[in-house]
């Protein structure tokens, strides 16, 4: 595929499967809410940079993400997949489904010598409700160290 020259090769595998991939109809509605009028999700930006690490190493850093509030669950950081390290992660064989946001892929980390199954997950084809986290991951705060800096506890600028 031209244009994929500035991406990793595990960078330009994952492009080319999404655009080679059947993706879910952009019309898609979410069974869960469908059938739970009551339940809530809503995703906003934060205001600040949220660094994840593992082990030694930074795997994704990024001043544009995203915070997913979701009912009954702590709050969830999911940062683009531009600002996320991919050379330090691998696809994995886990999937999930989410009957609010679709289906999920998993990602395992290896860094320092050290290896860790499924720190990583996306909604790739998320239901037309969550079209808010397409393209971006998010972390397991068990397994990696998630940091985050809001732009008002510093005086400077957020680069």
């Amino acid at each position: 595929m031209q244009g994929l020259t500035q991406f990793t090769p595990q960078q330009q595998r994952m492009v080319m499967e999404r655009t080679n991939s059947a993706a879910r109809p952009a019309d898609a509605r979410a069974p869960g809410f469908a059938s739970n009028l009551d339940y809530r999700i809503t995703v906003e930006p934060f205001d600040g940079v949220v660094t994840v690490s593992f082990s030694s190493a930074i795997i994704a850093a990024s001043k544009n993400a995203k915070v997913l509030k979701e009912t009954n669950h702590p709050d969830v950081f999911y940062i683009p997949f531009e600002d996320i390290y991919f050379d330090l992660l691998r696809r994995s064989e886990t999937s999930s489904h989410c009957p609010y946001k679709g289906d999920a892929s998993y990602w395992n980390v290896t860094a320092v010598g050290e290896a860790v199954p499924d720190v990583m997950w996306a909604y790739e084809h998320p239901y037309e409700e969550m079209l808010a986290i397409r393209d971006h991951g998010a972390f397991y705060p068990d397994k990696v160290r998630i940091e985050t800096v809001e732009q008002s506890e510093t005086d400077r600028p957020v680069p």
